[in-house]
This record gives structure tokens, C-alpha cells and sequence, in this order.
């Protein structure tokens, strides 16, 4: 058994001020775990996106977050759970007053292929994530292999 408080984790802001990773700390071998606070305006990801190999499960546990597919706007609130399936793609912001706290579950643990869903200017296809660095992202087109940073 694997025990760890979210209090002491480290914090890791990469795109919230809070994110807090707890996969490495609880020996987690076939999913990820990170728990987040997010202040209004604060995003998951910073930009909607998906990981081809991995399912992503968020648990809010308070406030409400809200979650942009595609095809329309979903809002998850306290004690609500939302699941998006590999290749489906998302993004999880809070658009509210109140902060949000909230579990982000992904298995496998890999993310794997992650596209963006910024078409490339040279080919119009999705982009795939090839590289973060802090806030930095290089994005790549599979198709005609166009890189943009942003």
C-alpha cells in the first residue's frame, strides 16, 4: 500500500497554479493521477486536445468546470465525474467565479500520441503536441511536417 496527502505533494504549475502530481509518489504503474486547483480563467491543458493511447477521467470534487468538445459545452459540477475516451478531444477550464478542485485520472499511464486541435496553416490537418517545455509547445504536422511553436 501507497499512501501520500495531497498537501504534500509538490506543486508543479504548468498550466494551473496548483498541480500536483501523485503518480510517481504512490508507485503508480498503469495510470496517471494529478490533482488540480484551478482559479477562474485556469485550464486543465491550455487548449482543447487528445491523447490518442489514453482515456482521461476528471473528478470535481468542488466547484464547476467546463469541459469544450467539439461538438458543444459541458459543465461538471461537485461530486461529478466526466470520462473522455481515447481520441476524443476536450478541454477542462474553469469559467466560473469559485475555484475548482478536481482529480485528473488517465490510463494507460503514457499519454501517448496527443493532437491539438489546431489545424496546420500548411495542410489544414491536427497538429500533434511533439514537445512541452514549461509553457512552450512545439507543434507538428504529421501530414507535411510544419512545426510551429506557441
Amino acid at each position: 500500500m501507497e499512501k501520500v496527502a495531497i498537501d504534500d505533494l509538490e506543486n508543479d504549475p504548468r498550466v494551473a497554479d496548483v498541480q500536483k502530481h501523485a503518480t510517481g509518489p504512490l508507485g503508480l504503474s498503469d495510470m496517471a493521477l494529478n490533482y488540480y486547483e484551478l482559479e477562474p480563467g485556469d485550464s486543465f491543458s491550455g487548449g482543447i486536445h487528445t491523447h490518442m493511447d489514453q482515456e482521461e477521467v476528471f473528478y470535481v470534487m468542488e466547484g464547476t468546470a467546463t469541459f469544450e468538445t467539439p461538438e458543444d459545452t459541458h459543465e461538471v459540477g461537485p461530486d461529478e465525474v466526466v470520462r473522455f475516451a481515447p481520441g476524443e478531444y476536450q478541454e477542462g477550464r474553469n469559467d466560473g467565479d469559485d475555484r475548482v478542485r478536481a482529480l485528473a485520472m488517465g490510463a494507460p499511464q503514457g499519454m501517448g500520441e496527443t493532437r491539438t486541435k489546431l489545424p496546420c496553416r500548411a495542410c489544414g490537418a491536427d497538429y500533434h503536441v511533439t514537445d512541452v517545455d514549461g509553457e512552450d509547445v512545439t507543434l507538428t504536422c504529421p501530414d507535411c511536417g510544419n512545426v510551429v511553436e506557441v
